[in-house]
């Protein structure tokens, strides 16, 4: 009875079944085999039912139908025509929506490939377009570009760790790079391609766009960063709308890493970024854009991490004074506001960065810092690390340095010749004495009757130094002394020692 009712039930044939298992074990297993079949199937003649046919059914048995339906996004360009290529162009855009693990390589093999070579497809057609990108283009491409690329990443385990420690770590390299690296390429050829209306695609473009595209410099793997600083100085330069935008969005950035949390992996490629476009501003500079200076540029310093980043940092501020000589007291006050004092590595890189602050500064510019400039100078002279030292000795090598300072002797000399003088008579390293009689000789032949009078100056008061040690150890001698004095009386046993006043004298009335 059961097997007649059985019977009743609609059968499928053995091929079918096994065509079936072909398919769905070749989804997992067989990635080969099935992207040659595949890819044989795709190269066709697109006129022919049949071979369409097989794309298309190939293509759903891998990807869900939703993604694949219209147009079959297997199909190359060159094998529809002109009209059809918007359209097959967002097919394959959405195809390329769906994301899959890299973490695993065996995993999805075949979807993989078949993705891989939709998104090569796709950069060769936008390298290529003649006609303008309508706006149902340009949306499923941002859709697309927002499905890979904008993701959270994991937490940093190194974030506690110093930024010395960090130089040494290897940097981590994203699994999935060999399919975001050519989306990546995709999104840099859309961006610069002249079929890419600015005006329609700023709809899409938009803050939210940017704003997950600047999140993503916190990658670390330094491939994805470099391509995001290409991309971003691409859209900045056509997209002018979103000019302030980017420019205030890098700066939140500048703020969160240098007031909150000191960890940042994409800072030297914003700074790289802000180089080009600080070479761009017109002058006179606008306000916001000086703003931008002593707010976010200058606090950088603050960071230990700072040599990750000084050399672009320098770049962008030398820049500002370039373009506004005025601003050259502003940097230097800055930086004299975040000069180290316990780190010698960090303060050689200052004292590096200063000279070519220097180098760029004018006369009336330099005579407003000069003072607190050559200050801390004087210290940095004076300091046991001779790399400081040396270094701090190294400015007078510098001719423009040495001509400003020439021509502003008076004021400076009486400042330095003290460290100088210390440094002569004291200095333990070989090289910064030398370094150091060198110095004193340039100002002695400079202006030989102001080196002597500063001279004097500088061991009277040596003398009045001396003088007032030798009153603060007598002093203290003597309070010894009296102190041990007080030690070697003891009261008698059982007793205690009480200071009492003397009663007051009465009152005598005549």
């Amino acid at each position: 009875m059961l097997k007649q009712l059985l019977s009743k039930f609609p059968r499928k044939s053995s091929r079918s079944d096994g065509s079936s298992e072909t398919l769905s074990s070749t989804g997992c297993d067989d990635g080969a085999s099935s992207g040659n079949s595949i890819q044989r199937a795709s190269s066709m003649n697109s006129g022919s039912n049949k071979s369409a046919a097989v794309v298309k059914r190939m293509s759903s048995a891998v990807f869900p139908a939703s993604v694949v339906a219209g147009i079959e996004p297997l199909l190359s360009f060159r094998e529809v025509s002109g009209q059809e290529k918007q359209s097959l162009f967002i097919s394959k855009m959405n195809l390329c929506c769906v994301v899959f693990d890299f973490n695993d390589q065996v995993k999805n093999s075949v979807e993989k490939d078949l993705k891989a070579q939709a998104l090569l497809e796709l950069v060769e057609h936008v390298s290529t377009a003649a006609t303008k990108f309508s706006e149902q283009a340009i949306a499923a491409s941002c859709k697309m570009f927002a499905a890979n690329l904008f993701r959270v990443f994991p937490p940093n385990y190194r974030s506690g760790s110093s930024a010395s420690e960090n130089d040494e770590d290897e940097p981590k390299f994203d699994p999935a790079w060999s399919h975001l690296q050519i989306v990546y390429e995709l999104l840099l050829k859309f961006i610069a391609s002249p079929s890419l209306d600015a005006k329609m695609a700023k709809k899409h473009v938009d803050h939210w766009f940017i704003l997950q595209l600047l999140d993503l410099f916190d990658s670390e793997d330094p491939r994805e960063r470099d391509c995001l600083k290409t991309i971003l100085h691409r859209i900045y330069g056509k997209f002018m709308v979103h000019r302030p935008f980017i420019r205030k969005s890098v700066g939140n950035i500048f703020y969160r890493f240098t007031f909150e949390t000191e960890r940042h992996n994409g800072i030297s490629e914003l700074l790289e970024v802000l180089g080009s476009v600080i070479s761009g501003f017109a002058l006179p500079l606008k306000e916001e854009h000086k703003i931008f200076l002593s707010r976010a540029l200058i606090p950088l310093h603050k960071s230990k991490s700072v040599g990750i980043y000084l050399q672009p940092l320098t770049f962008c501020i030398t820049q500002f004074i370039e373009k506004d000589p005025r601003l050259a007291s502003v940097v230097i006050m800055g930086l004299l506001k975040y000069w180290p004092i316990t780190n010698s590595q960090k303060e050689v890189m200052f004292l590096g960065e200063l000279e070519e602050v220097l180098e760029t500064t004018t006369m009336a510019e330099f005579q407003k810092v000069m003072v607190p400039l050559f200050t801390r100078i004087g210290c940095c002279l004076n300091s046991s690390h001779f790399q400081v030292a040396e270094r701090a000795l190294f400015l007078w090598n510098n001719d423009h340095i040495a001509s400003l300072v020439a021509q502003n002797r008076q004021a400076i000399l009486p400042v330095v010749l003290p460290a100088l003088e210390r440094n002569a008579s004291s200095h333990w390293n070989q090289t910064v004495l030398n370094a150091t009689l060198n110095v004193r000789k340039m100002f002695s032949e400079m202006d030989e009757e102001l080196f002597l009078a500063c001279r004097r100056k500088h061991e009277e008061e040596e003398a009045q130094r001396a003088e007032a040690e030798e009153r603060r150890r007598t002093n203290w001698a003597r309070i010894e002394e009296a102190a041990a004095a007080a030690a070697a009386f003891q009261p008698a046993a059982g007793y205690t020692a009480v200071l009492v006043n003397p009663p007051a004298a009465p009152p005598i009335f005549t």
